[in-house]
């Protein structure tokens, strides 16, 4: 697990969970894609409120029908990995905001695996 640690990028990808591809959630493809792709991993985060690109506030209302919320997906890997992924599927995002920034991995531990 030692190649998981040290100094890595943080991406993440803001989105809204009405976003599709080809009729199908958005996140769902695209962490789908950090499985094929070998990635270390995604975390995919529903926000209980956002204002989106057009400056929508976009947040639960009980009384309306369709749900727009705010998703962000995260994931932490070795910056040429962020940035081959994103090159290969950044035409799946129709809207949204991707960043990226520096991250230090003190921990990661898989208790399926022998310790190093």
């Amino acid at each position: 697990m030692k190649r998981y640690l040290g100094q890595k990028k943080l991406m993440r990808i803001y989105l809204d969970n009405s976003d599709t591809h080809e009729g199908k959630p958005l996140w769902q493809l695209l962490l789908r894609k950090v499985k094929e792709e070998g990635l270390a991993g995604a975390t995919v985060f529903k926000g209980a409120a956002g204002i989106g690109v057009r400056t929508e506030l976009h947040t639960f209302e009980i009384w309306s029908m369709a749900q727009t919320l705010p998703i962000v997906i995260e994931i932490i890997e070795a910056e040429e990995k962020i940035r081959d992924f994103l090159d290969k599927y950044d035409s799946m995002i129709g809207e949204g905001l991707v960043t990226m920034c520096d991250v230090e991995v003190l921990r990661y531990k898989d208790a399926s695996q022998s310790r190093e």
